[in-house]
């Protein structure tokens, strides 16, 4: 038999603790609608749906999928798909511009 070890474990957080965090997300979702509507320029507009994006990805990784109390795993979550939006960005852009320049209007 295996001998099964509870150190290393996390014990689960309270059922308040979940309904505070849903309750945080219904906030930043209801503060990126607002950030939608209003008239704000669309680059600064852009920055501010990416921010409330990632601090609901942040959120959501780390209470419900359970990564809050494994930072490095946290981090990774966060950051790789940043790091691979950027590039693909970079890799796509020389011909999304080149398409921009070429375009009879």
């Amino acid at each position: 038999m295996a001998n099964h070890s509870t150190t290393g474990t996390h014990p689960h957080p309270p059922t308040r603790v979940y309904l505070v965090v849903w309750g945080w997300l219904f906030v930043l979702s209801a503060i990126a609608y607002f950030i939608d509507i209003w008239h704000v320029p669309q680059p600064f507009k852009a920055i501010l749906l990416i921010a409330v994006a990632l601090m609901k990805a942040g959120l959501i990784v780390a209470y419900f999928m359970h990564l809050r109390f494994e930072r490095l795993n946290l981090i990774y979550a966060i950051l790789a798909p940043l790091i691979l939006l950027v590039a693909m960005v970079a890799g796509f852009l020389p011909d999304g511009v080149s398409v921009f320049l070429h375009r009879n209007y």
